[in-house]
């Protein structure tokens, strides 16, 4: 087994490797300028439209823009933004965080084309619910069915690992580590909340994902900002290592420079998924008038994912300075260092977090998994027994040792990225047409509130 394992760690190795992340950031960059600066000059109203409380109602869909944006962060926030930024700080030094908002700066351009595709070449499933995403546009809008089957097959697969069992374990894990609660007892009932929220379809994920994700976030983030209020003297310090380490000479002289972009860049896309494809599938069922306005939307998802909430880990690991002994990794080191600001209670926060984070990820994924499979065999009807399938995996994750399911999920996830990407470069034009559309629909918006006023 341990030969299977260490052999999926090679291949993993290799799709995660120098070639994909140069292609998604590339993606990024490209498509940042191919839709001027969309991610910088309409942030703010991307962010109104999100959380304003008058929602679209009226339009094609099955949940609004909060609830799709609420779904997708469900999936996206998970043990990335605790662990995965540990990792890229122990690996790579403080100077990963810089790479990791660059890429994210740019992954914002990818999120908005995503979601634009998606709404763009969604269809109607039976029963009237949206189904949309990169399989629908590979093959709607680039006319290449068989990468979006590759896509589907990828995603369908990933769901029950990335998106599931390793989550579940994390989270028996973690309770088990803090709580002294056994395995089990923490699967039973992460088993019975799946269960109770996936059966109901997107539009219960939807109701429930609104209420869950700003909750878990603002506790997350809360205590992050304790941290820094209480040792604000440290915060310049702190980003002036993460400007200095980033690419400056002691990085250059080091030779290190390029294992600091890596780990930075891979572990940004990691929390984010910014490219590989999982997020416009929620952003499908969003009900919006334009493809465009949902694609606004969706680009805030990696603002806060990733230029937030991942910053307030990173930089709290980057104060308290506990990385240099290279003793601890991942969520240790995350843990220590709130630990070491907060005393007893800052590896609870932490555990806390960690709790709200992954088990939100098995929600959103859930659907994610559930549509891909959907594609795959033509209809909805058979969704319930996939559904049942990705509840039973929840309590298996919970108990089981998943060193290969995680290796194997891991490469799957990686995987749905080529296709997604293919797709991306291939309908910029696409892209670039209702970009303009939504910009001209914003500038007549204001005219008529500002004759109106």
């Amino acid at each position: 087994m341990q030969g299977l394992t260490d052999f999926l760690n090679e291949i993993s190795g290799l799709v995660w490797g120098p070639p994909l992340l140069i292609l998604l950031v590339g993606t990024g960059i490209y498509l940042t300028f191919r839709l001027g600066l969309v991610q910088f000059g309409l942030t703010g109203y991307s962010l109104k439209l999100a959380f304003s409380r008058n929602q679209d109602t009226k339009s094609k869909g099955d949940i609004s823009h909060f609830q799709s944006l609420m779904t997708a962060m469900a999936a996206t926030v998970g043990t990335g933004n605790i662990v995965g930024v540990a990792t890229a700080v122990a690996l790579g030094g403080p100077g990963a965080i810089f790479w990791m908002w660059l890429s994210a700066i740019f992954g914002m351009a990818t999120k908005y084309a995503e979601a634009v595709l998606a709404v763009k070449y969604r269809v109607q499933d039976e029963d009237g619910e949206m189904s949309g995403g990169p399989m629908y546009y590979l093959e709607r809008g680039l006319k290449q069915k068989w990468l979006g089957v590759l896509f589907a097959l990828f995603g369908a697969i990933a769901a029950f690992g990335i998106g599931n069992m390793v989550q579940s374990n994390s989270v028996s894990d973690v309770v088990q580590n803090t709580f002294s609660i056994p395995t089990w007892v923490t699967g039973i009932v992460l088993t019975v909340f799946t269960a109770l929220v996936i059966l109901g379809g997107i539009k219960s994920i939807g109701k429930v994902t609104s209420i869950f994700v700003p909750f878990m976030a603002a506790f997350y983030l809360l205590a992050g900002l304790i941290v820094m209020v209480l040792n604000f003297e440290m915060v310049p310090g702190a980003f002036a290592t993460i400007f200095q380490l980033a690419f400056g000479n002691e990085a250059i002289a080091g030779g290190v420079i390029g294992a600091i972009i890596r780990y930075g860049v891979a572990r940004g896309v990691f929390s984010n998924e910014a490219g590989l494809g999982s997020a416009p599938i929620a952003a499908a069922a969003a009900k919006t008038d334009m493809p465009g306005r949902q694609g606004l939307v969706s680009m805030t998802q990696v603002l806060i994912d990733t230029l937030i909430i991942c910053s307030i880990t990173g930089i709290t690991i980057v104060m308290a300075g506990l990385y240099e002994s290279g003793d601890l990794q991942g969520g240790a080191l995350t843990s220590a260092s709130f630990e070491y600001f907060l005393g007893g209670i800052g590896p609870i926060v932490v555990a806390i977090g960690l709790i709200f984070f992954a088990s939100s990820t098995i929600i959103g994924w859930s659907y994610y998994g559930e549509k891909c499979f959907q594609y795959l065999v033509g209809t909805k009807k058979y969704n319930i027994g996939y559904r049942l399938l990705f509840v039973i995996a929840v309590m298996i994750g919970a108990v089981a040792s998943l060193d290969v399911v995680w290796a194997f999920s891991d490469i799957m996830n990686g995987l749905m990225a080529f296709p997604n990407l293919i797709g991306l470069l291939g309908l910029s034009g696409v892209v670039a047409y209702e970009t303009k559309r939504i910009r001209q629909k914003i500038k007549e918006e204001k005219a008529e509130a500002k004759n109106a006023a």
